[in-house]
C-alpha cells in the first residue's frame, strides 16, 4: 500500500468530522463522515462557502490569520441535532485550513438526561420535604388546638372543684 493510498483510506475511515477550506472560507475537500454528520453530499458542499453548513466559521478566519492550531470549545448545532469538538489547524504550504470535528452527540445526550432526571429528582425530593411540612405544621396545629381545648376543659373542671371545696 502507498503512503498516498494509506491516507486515502484513513481519510475515508475515519469516524471524525473532516473538512478543508482555502481562505476565502471556500469547501476544498470533506470526509465521508462529514457528510454523514452534517447531512449533506460532497457534491452539495465541495466548492461553497463553509458557512452554508456551519454557523460560525469565524474560527477559520483566525486560525488562519494568527497562524495557530485552535482547540475551539465545544459546538452545538441545535438545528443538525449535533454537538461536536473541535480542532482548527492551517496548512501554509497547502494554502488551506482544516478543522477535524469530533461527534459528542451521543454522550452530550445522555449528560442532559441525566441533568433532567438530577433535576426531576430534586424537584421530588422537594415537593415530599414540603408536604411533610405541610402534614407536621397541620399536625401541630391540631394539637395546638386539642392542648387549648383539654387547658379549656381542665381549668373548667378546676374551677368546679375550686367551688365545690369553698
Amino acid at each position: 500500500m502507498t503512503t498516498r493510498s494509506l491516507w486515502e483510506t484513513l481519510w475515508e475511515y475515519d469516524p471524525n468530522a473532516l473538512i478543508v477550506v482555502n481562505p476565502s472560507l471556500l469547501v476544498t475537500l470533506v470526509n465521508p463522515a462529514f457528510c454523514k454528520m452534517f447531512n449533506i453530499t460532497e457534491g452539495q458542499i465541495l466548492g461553497y462557502p463553509a458557512a452554508k453548513v456551519m454557523e460560525d466559521v469565524e474560527e477559520f478566519t483566525k486560525v488562519w490569520e494568527r497562524n495557530e492550531i485552535r482547540k475551539a470549545e465545544p459546538k452545538e448545532y441545535a438545528q443538525r441535532g449535533l454537538y461536536v469538538r473541535r480542532l482548527f489547524f492551517p496548512i501554509r504550504e497547502e494554502n488551506v485550513i482544516a478543522c477535524i470535528m469530533v461527534d459528542l452527540t451521543a454522550e452530550w445526550q445522555k449528560q442532559r438526561e441525566l441533568n433532567a432526571l438530577k433535576n426531576a429528582t430534586i424537584d421530588e425530593i422537594t415537593n415530599v420535604i414540603n408536604n411533610q411540612m405541610h402534614v407536621a405544621q397541620e399536625i401541630a396545629r391540631l394539637l395546638g388546638e386539642t392542648s387549648a381545648e383539654s387547658k379549656i376543659s381542665l381549668h373548667r373542671l378546676l374551677t368546679m372543684i375550686n367551688q365545690e371545696m369553698i
